[in-house]
C-alpha cells in the first residue's frame, strides 16, 4: 500500500490560499521551479489541474474550490495532532480512568485517593474493578488504565512501580479470647478461621506454616476478599489474616477489631502499580500514578 505524501497537502493549502506559484514558493521557502514541480505532483495525485491560467494569474478549478475547506481542515487537524501537549489543567480535566485494584489498596487507601482526586480534578471519574486471576492482557488491550496489585507478572513490556510492602497479621474482635494470653502458633490454630481466597480455597500459606509445626487450623468460612473477612468477624471468635494496612484502616473506620502479630513465617506482600507504555508520557496518567503512590507514602 502506497501512502500519500502529506507534504503535498500542506503545499496545496498554501497554493489555494495564495493563488500564485511564486507567492506559495516564498511562504514555503522554496524556489519557484521547486514549487512548480510540487504543483505538478499535486495535479498528478489529485487528477485535476487545480490551478489554471487566467490572464496573468492563476485561478482554482471547480475541484480545487470543492477541496479548499477540506484541505484547510485537514491541515489544521494535523497541526493540532503534532503540536506539543498543552500543560495539564486538572480543574477542567474531564476523563475517566479504569483502575483494577486489589482490596489491599482500595481498603487501605481508596478513600484517601477519592478525596485527593475530588480536590484536584473534580471532573475526573475513577472506575474500580476487582483484581481477579484472569490472564487476559487488560493493560495491553486498553480495558484497564492502571493495575494495582501484589507483585504479579503483567507482561514484559509493562511499566511497574513498587508502592509499599505490607505484612500479614491476625485480626479478631477487640475482646477476643486470644488476647488473654501469649499468642502462640498453637493458640492461633485453636480458633476457627476465615480464609480469604478469590478462588474459594480453604488452605494457603498459613496452613503450610502451621503444618511445619505439626499444627492445623479449622477454616469455617471462606470469603473472596480481605474486607469481607474483616466485616464478618462481628462478635464471633473467628480470626482472619489480613495485610496490616487493612487492619489499620478498619480501626480508623471505627470497627471494633484488633490486630496481632502472627507467630508464623509468612511472606511480606509487595504492592505495585502497572501500566502500558502508551501511557508513560500521558500527563493525566502521570498525575494519577503520582497521587496513587503519594497516598501510599503518606499512609505508611
Amino acid at each position: 500500500m502506497q501512502f500519500p505524501d502529506l507534504n503535498l497537502l500542506y503545499a496545496l493549502d498554501v497554493l489555494l490560499e495564495e493563488g500564485s506559484v511564486a507567492a506559495a514558493a516564498r511562504r514555503m521557502n522554496l524556489s519557484a521551479p521547486a514549487m512548480s514541480r510540487t504543483l505538478a505532483r499535486i495535479r498528478e495525485t489529485v487528477g485535476d489541474p487545480i490551478l489554471v491560467k487566467a490572464g496573468r494569474g492563476l485561478t482554482p478549478t471547480p475541484r480545487a474550490l470543492a477541496l479548499r475547506e477540506e484541505v484547510r481542515a485537514a491541515v489544521e487537524q494535523s497541526r493540532r495532532l503534532l503540536r506539543p501537549e498543552t500543560p495539564l489543567d486538572l480543574s477542567t480535566l474531564e476523563r475517566g480512568f479504569n483502575v483494577r485494584a486489589n482490596d489491599i489498596y482500595t481498603g487501605a487507601f481508596g478513600q484517601a485517593l477519592i478525596e485527593r482526586v475530588q480536590a484536584e480534578a473534580p471532573r475526573v471519574r475513577l472506575r474500580f474493578s476487582p483484581e481477579n486471576d484472569s490472564t487476559e492482557p487488560v493493560l495491553r488491550d486498553g480495558t484497564v488504565d492502571l493495575f494495582i496489585s501484589s507483585l504479579r507478572p503483567l507482561g514484559p513490556d509493562m511499566h511497574l512501580q513498587t508502592m509499599f510492602t505490607t505484612r500479614i497479621v491476625g485480626v479478631a474482635r477487640e475482646d477476643h479470647p486470644i488476647f488473654s494470653g501469649e499468642i502462640t502458633p498453637a493458640r492461633v490454630a485453636g480458633f476457627d478461621h476465615i480464609s480469604v481466597s478469590r478462588l474459594g480455597k480453604a488452605s494457603g500459606p498459613i496452613d503450610a506454616a502451621l503444618a511445619a509445626l505439626a499444627l492445623s487450623r479449622r477454616v469455617s468460612v471462606v470469603v473472596p476478599n480481605f474486607l469481607a473477612g474483616i466485616f464478618m468477624l462481628g462478635g464471633t471468635d473467628l480470626i482472619v489474616a489480613t495485610p496490616d494496612h487493612m487492619a489499620a484502616a478498619a480501626r480508623r473506620q471505627g470497627l471494633r477489631v484488633r490486630a496481632f502479630d502472627l507467630p508464623l513465617p509468612l511472606e511480606t506482600l509487595v504492592v505495585m502499580q502497572g501500566w502500558h507504555p502508551r501511557y508513560q508520557n500521558d500527563a493525566a496518567h502521570r498525575w494519577l500514578r503520582r497521587i496513587v503512590r503519594d497516598i501510599c507514602r503518606q499512609g505508611t
